[in-house]
């Protein structure tokens, strides 16, 4: 098993970044590197990345077949660019621009649930994370219902026998 170090990106401030490497790399997100960037993100988003979290996103790329034949190291690449953008202003923007330019629509759906997915990962849905996952929405055209389905979907794969019910 595959496991993920972002021990270099978990800390953003405490290396320097060359940011014609980070374009460049930017410039070069495989649609693979962009469903990270979405499950980062949404871990980041409450500004503090969970164990769970990203215990959940080393699951995924380990064992969906979207990921056959992603390069692992990658991954902080991608970590690094998503908190150089998340500490923009304009970042998230910058984020979603990449990720529509380098995603094909058939995976938006996708990486919709691995949103959910990373949201759900640790039991609770912060007001932050909602707002994140509905921005994930419209940025990536999803529909009400589709998105209610995948909702639900990521909200039973992560029950426990004591989470309440919920209509």
């Amino acid at each position: 098993m595959r496991s993920i170090n972002l021990s270099r990106a978990a800390a953003p401030a405490s290396h320097t970044r060359n940011h014609k490497t980070m374009s460049d790399f930017a410039e070069s997100l495989t649609p693979q590197d962009c469903l990270v960037a979405v499950m980062i993100a949404v871990s980041a988003s409450d500004e503090n990345l969970r164990t769970s979290e990203l215990v959940t996103i080393e699951r995924i790329v380990n064992h969906l077949p979207v990921f056959t034949g992603y390069e692992q190291d990658r991954i902080a690449r991608v970590a690094e660019l998503v908190f150089d953008l998340f500490s923009d202003e304009d970042g998230l923007d910058d984020l979603f621009a990449l990720i529509r330019g380098h995603l094909p629509a058939r995976l938006s759906e996708t990486a919709y649930a691995l949103a959910c997915d990373i949201a759900a990962a640790d039991g609770t849905l912060g007001e932050v994370e909602l707002r994140l996952l509905e921005e994930i929405r419209w940025e990536l055209d999803i529909s009400r219902l589709h998105a209610a389905a995948i909702e639900r979907g990521a909200r039973a794969r992560h029950l426990t026998v004591g989470t309440p019910e919920v209509p």
